[in-house]
């Protein structure tokens, strides 16, 4: 069965009140009913099973650009990019949206440069941390989300790509303005915000690259120069889109990974007594908050051809959407799926989509993700809420799960 009346994409955003308190009393039936519905108004499937989610995002016969899509997918049409006469989609869309053969041919590069940078940005991931954590006053209660989750994901990828101590203000702004083009039902005033900050993004990494090719240095921007001259198929107007991407992708989501994984630390105090007495553990708490609280709530498919998921018939250009947060607590695939157990042997989690578009940037928010929590319950080992009680103050970016404000004490 496909069509649910009560199946509504909308009402998997915090424009329900429901959803936005609690998103599994709305995901968690809708599962149960209908693992593969069909939502009219916004023209999409809506997949909340594990099975079919993962079959979905495996499926490597699917396309990623709204354009593509049929015209009844009004929503993933709406979030595609419309671009001017005569510009070439590989230089206004990055590799998030682009399908082969474009996204193959710019992928390859950067994920090669990209990759062999986290392996070797440790030490700077951790100077981030040390400062972020030298700079809070244990004395007094502070935001956790504004004083650490939110500054260590923006300046340790600003510090990979080689951006200047004295650029770093203007970058985070920069960097805060382009997240709005998350958000499909933005404002106008965000709308302009948005194009502001882009087209600064763009003028500033177009400058970045043109300086790197004149004078190397030891980051990812020069990097990916030398892979040019040595033949890499990626221009200068590719390269700052995709560098964008890489800033807006990783910012926001592992903001909320940190974020949302002191949360359930602080809330399942044995667990996090589990991580101090084994910091090994690490690794598989951030896996953990993946599956159990991850920052992103979808990811959204076209159909290159007709298929069937969970017994349901979907004809090419129809819009799939994978929810991720429902597939992640699906009971046929997770023993205590609705418990957070750090070093619970699970299956993986959907959280970084799969397929030829899984998460570039994963190994850096794992990363980042390990360090940032291991150090913050050793630096403070009872650190807590200030209000337990309290109703989180969940932020209200559709199809993002992370936290506006996190009042602790240390």
């Amino acid at each position: 069965m496909s069509d649910d009346p009560r199946a509504s994409l909308i009402a998997l955003t915090p424009m329900n009140p429901a959803y936005q308190y609690d998103p599994h009393s709305v995901l968690r039936p809708l599962r149960e009913r209908c693992p593969v519905a069909h939502d009219h108004q916004a023209g999409t499937f809506i997949v909340t099973g594990y099975a079919e989610a993962h079959r979905v995002l495996a499926n490597r016969r699917t396309y990623r650009d709204g354009a593509k899509a049929e015209a009844a997918a009004v929503l993933i049409r709406r979030q595609a990019a419309q671009l001017p006469p005569g510009v070439p989609r590989a230089e206004a869309v990055s590799i998030l949206v682009l399908d082969d053969p474009d996204h193959a041919r710019i992928r390859r590069p950067l994920q090669r440069a990209f990759y062999a940078r986290v392996k070797i940005c440790r030490p700077r991931v951790e100077r981030v941390i040390d400062a972020a954590l030298d700079a809070i006053d244990p004395a007094q209660p502070f935001d956790l989300m504004a004083r650490y989750c939110v500054p260590i994901p923006v300046h340790a990828i600003a510090a990979i790509l080689g951006v200047d101590g004295d650029n770093l203000d203007d970058f985070r702004e920069w960097s805060e303005g382009v997240i709005l083009g998350l958000n499909p039902f933005r404002s106008p005033e965000q709308t302009a915000v948005l194009e502001r900050s882009r087209a600064a993004l763009q003028v500033y990494f177009r400058a970045q690259i043109a300086e790197r090719r004149a004078n190397p240095s030891d980051d990812l921007i020069s990097d990916m120069v030398a892979l040019q001259a040595e033949g890499a198929e990626i221009n200068d107007a590719e390269l700052a889109i995709n560098l964008i991407a890489l800033l807006v992708g990783g910012n926001l989501t592992t903001t909320d990974l940190i974020g949302n994984g002191a949360r359930q630390l602080m809330l399942n105090p044995t667990e996090r007594d589990k991580l101090l007495a084994q910091p090994s553990l690490a690794p598989a708490l951030v896996e953990e908050v993946l599956r159990y609280e991850g920052p992103i709530d979808i990811t959204q498919r076209i159909m290159a051809d007709y298929g069937e998921i969970g017994g349901c018939r979907v004809a090419a250009t129809q819009a799939v959407t994978a929810v991720l947060r429902a597939a992640n607590r699906d009971p046929a695939i997770y023993d205590d799926a609705e418990a957070f157990i750090i070093d619970a042997k699970r299956a993986p989690h959907l959280s970084f989509g799969g397929g030829s578009h899984i998460c570039i940037g994963a190994p850096l928010a794992r990363l980042e993700g390990q360090l940032a929590l291991l150090k913050l319950f050793q630096r403070f080992p009872g650190l807590r809420m200030v209000d337990a009680e309290a109703k989180p103050r969940w932020r209200t970016l559709p199809f993002f799960r992370g936290l506006e404000e996190l009042l602790v004490q240390a």
